[in-house]
């Protein structure tokens, strides 16, 4: 009779659930997710939370395999010498294996009156904090949105296509990963909604009032709800824990996931920063880390040597209010190209996206092990930026 191991994953998210799932294919196998709130949140659709025209939730029965036990809890510390993580209501877990999806949230403005006047969105109960506040400005008062990443660009447009007078200021250039006709494509269709557009280093913001936003050039934009959207952070819960971690708080990994501490922690999503090189932040990235976490956890249970990562990338679509979008396609290396779709059938694309995150996920919990897309090849340039650092300094690269 085999003995059973205890598996912990930390972080309900899309990493988080899809190694929880994938970790249910042996049933000597005791896997536990602790997760904050008690339902699913679907990221990518928490501006339309905002705007009001979807819910950016769904239940963990939809998305869990029944064999995962749930445990609605924070977890404050982990305790890798004694394996166990310490939980905000008191008590511990203790495991053989800890999966440490903690997901990635808001960064920190350090901008002066941002953390008290903007809203950031990066979050469910943010962006639920926001809504009231929206729903208390008049249809003509101006909302400024900060950041012209993907969140910004679509909370900007599902806003204005409401009929919201939107201010996007972008701090520099109006989607950085977008290929220029890309941009081309989505400049027009904000422009189309009558979002008035601030691109440069002088339309960075300097100071957030309670009703207005200063940038850089001395301009001071009325505002009487602003929305944050700049820049992504990540819970200090490893660098607390004791653990290695990079500039920005992600757990330092080597090419299997595997902590550079510890072999019974691996890491998965917006939290992971294998071999120093972490991979952009998003769910088109967070699921397939999920997978080969609990494929390196299985591995190492069967006693085989775990893969390598060797990440694919597709693309980066963006919503642009219900009826238009944009499909940026990129190489594998993560690098946009020439083509892209637009318009009505970007918006398709889009919808078709993010209902399949959920069906992936869904699929998992049904069918434990039948996800694939991590094991599609990868791009050279992760392998080419690899050879660059180890060429400086040898990274630590644990693959047996």
């Amino acid at each position: 009779m085999r003995e059973n191991t205890e598996v912990v994953v930390v972080g309900g998210g899309y990493a988080g659930v899809m190694a929880a799932d994938r970790l249910t294919q042996r049933d000597d196998v005791t896997v536990t997710l602790i997760n904050p709130r008690p339902a699913f949140v679907h990221r990518v659709r928490l501006h339309q939370m905002v705007a009001g025209t979807h819910t950016a939730v769904v239940g963990y029965q939809e998305v869990l395999a029944e064999g995962v036990r749930l445990v609605t809890d924070t977890v404050t510390r982990i305790d890798a010498g004694g394996r166990a993580v310490e939980l905000a209501s008191g008590g511990a877990v203790r495991y053989d294996y800890l999966v440490y999806a903690v997901g990635s949230g808001s960064a920190d403005p350090q901008v002066p009156g941002a953390a008290e006047f903007a809203y950031p969105i990066a979050g469910l109960e943010e962006a639920q904090r926001l809504l009231p506040v929206l729903a208390a400005a008049s249809a003509s008062a101006p909302v400024t949105v900060v950041g012209a990443g993907p969140t910004g660009i679509e909370t900007a447009a599902e806003l204005a296509e409401q009929g919201r007078r939107v201010t996007l200021v972008c701090g520099g250039v109006l989607g950085p990963y977008l290929h220029r006709r890309g941009r081309r494509s989505v400049a027009g269709r904000l422009a189309a909604l009558r979002v008035t557009v601030l691109e440069g280093a002088e339309a960075k913001v300097t100071a957030v009032t309670r009703d207005a936003v200063r940038l850089a050039d001395g301009r001071e934009l009325p505002s009487a709800v602003t929305i944050w959207t700049a820049g992504f952070g990540v819970p200090d819960l490893a660098r607390r824990s004791g653990l290695s971690t990079d500039a920005l708080g992600r757990l330092l990994t080597d090419e299997t996931l595997t902590s550079v501490d510890d072999d019974r922690v691996v890491a998965a999503g917006d939290s992971a920063a294998p071999s120093g090189l972490p991979l952009r932040m998003s769910c088109q990235m967070a699921m397939p880390l999920g997978a080969r976490a609990a494929d390196t956890v299985l591995s190492r249970l069967a006693g085989e040597r775990p893969e390598p990562l060797n990440q694919s990338f597709g693309a980066q679509c963006l919503s642009l209010g219900r009826g238009s979008g944009v499909f940026q396609f990129g190489n594998r290396s993560d690098v946009a190209v020439w083509f892209h779709v637009a318009g009505r059938l970007g918006a398709k694309m889009k919808e078709t996206v993010c209902k399949g995150i959920v069906k992936h996920l869904a699929d998992e919990a049904q069918k434990p092990g039948g996800y694939s897309l991590h094991r599609m090849k990868g791009g050279a340039g992760r392998r080419e930026a690899l050879e660059a650092v180890r060429a400086e300094a040898p990274a630590i690269e644990r693959i047996s």
